[in-house]
């Protein structure tokens, strides 16, 4: 695929960094995939290129990405290994929210970032539950906080906590016992009472170790409360979650370089060249790629509007949801295509394509899911408050 969407030198310059670590992530991929291992080794390489402070802004250290210059790296680095590109989203998405929004008291922010510039530590959400599911359907947290002996105390479960082996910072939701307000907390992976459970054993993003995180009797400082929310009565612009359509984009365009790939050497006996000159084989690419440039299209075209105006981002709530929806919808339907063209050796362990296959499903259960997305834009369509 060609390089379209990049404008500036300094977009070029990061696509070149992330490029080259996406090969070397390539080479390994499929180990991390086979043993459902935490990629380590790949965040090693990502610590020892930067690429962990890069959505901290420059005044405290890190390169201060936009949110295209975001979007560009992740997709980059989907194209080598997925999980590790969605793990890697998580961290840096949620540094660009918080400075987004600065609901954080500015020291506690500041701390973070200069501890992941100074020693590369790394940070997550953790806010599913069993029960409550995804946060993003409203589901109210069992996990609670209650005040006892002027200290939080913390008990609970959350489910699909993504870089949970190499975490060294949590953000909890957590009801809290005495006004049952909605609080996040922040824990450090060393808190007693604070334990992993590995239960991580999917078809796909296997390499994200989304585990389980167990609390017991974890007690934290008043201080560890970073934030009260409250209910969110309509859609909230949250831009930062567009790293979820740029990875499941990055998988599309690897799919569809191994197709094309294959197709350029390919030949049956019965044929008398390669199975690019097929017309089906042919039409199946173009087919390919016109998806890959209208969804890529859409996405990044909202990610500049998100960063050349600041004031206008709350209007966007509803264009972030579309474009998380058709992007990887897009992706699905583009790895089905390239596996249609590759045929049944598309199926073979030793093949990428049946990793993308796995990969880019979890696409679809990432917030927001299709059926919010609908409710959201049929209820704007039809005014219901």
């Amino acid at each position: 695929m060609d390089e379209s969407f990049i404008k500036t030198p300094k977009q070029k310059e990061y696509l070149l960094k992330a490029a080259g670590l996406a090969a070397e992530f390539a080479l390994t991929a499929d180990q991390f995939d086979r043993e459902g291992a935490f990629p380590f080794k790949h965040f090693d390489r990502l610590k020892e290129k930067g690429l962990l402070k890069l959505t901290i802004p420059q005044q405290y250290g890190g390169e201060g990405a936009t949110l295209y210059e975001f979007l560009l790296v992740q997709e980059k680095i989907a194209q080598g290994d997925a999980a590790t590109a969605l793990s890697l989203g998580w961290h840096l998405g949620l540094l660009m929210h918080l400075n987004d929004t600065q609901k954080w008291k500015i020291d506690t922010y500041k701390k973070i970032c200069k501890e992941i510039v100074s020693s590369n530590k790394l940070i997550n959400s953790a806010a599913t539950e069993p029960n409550s599911g995804s946060p993003a359907r409203g589901g109210k947290p069992e996990t609670i906080a209650s005040k006892k002996d002027g200290k939080w105390v913390i008990n609970g479960k959350k489910i699909f906590t993504s870089l949970a082996p190499a975490l060294d910072y949590f953000i909890v939701p957590a009801t809290i016992e005495e006004t049952g307000e909605i609080g996040d907390f922040l824990i450090p992976r060393s808190q007693n009472g604070l334990a992993i459970e590995e239960t991580w054993d999917t078809l796909g993003m296997r390499g994200t170790r989304s585990d389980d995180l167990i609390l017991k009797d974890v007690k934290l400082p008043i201080e560890a409360l970073v934030e009260t929310k409250q209910k969110k009565e309509k859609p909230f612009a949250q831009g930062w979650l567009l790293h979820i359509p740029a990875c499941y984009s990055g998988i599309a365009i690897a799919a569809r370089n191994e197709a094309v790939e294959f197709s350029k050497t390919y030949q049956p006996t019965s044929l008398t060249h390669p199975i690019k000159d097929i017309p089906e084989v042919r039409r199946k690419v173009a087919e390919m790629d016109i998806k890959l440039m209208t969804a890529r299209t859409h996405m990044y075209s909202i990610a500049e509007k998100w960063d050349s105006c600041p004031s206008g981002r709350a209007k966007l709530a509803y264009d972030l949801a579309i474009a998380k929806t058709i992007v990887t919808n897009m992706a699905v339907e583009v790895v089905d295509l390239a596996m249609r063209i590759v045929g049944g050796q598309s199926l073979f362990r030793s093949n990428a394509l049946q990793r993308h296959y796995r990969d880019v499903r979890a696409g679809l259960h990432n917030p927001p899911s299709d059926d919010i997305t609908m409710k959201i834009v049929a209820d704007r369509a039809f005014q219901v408050d």
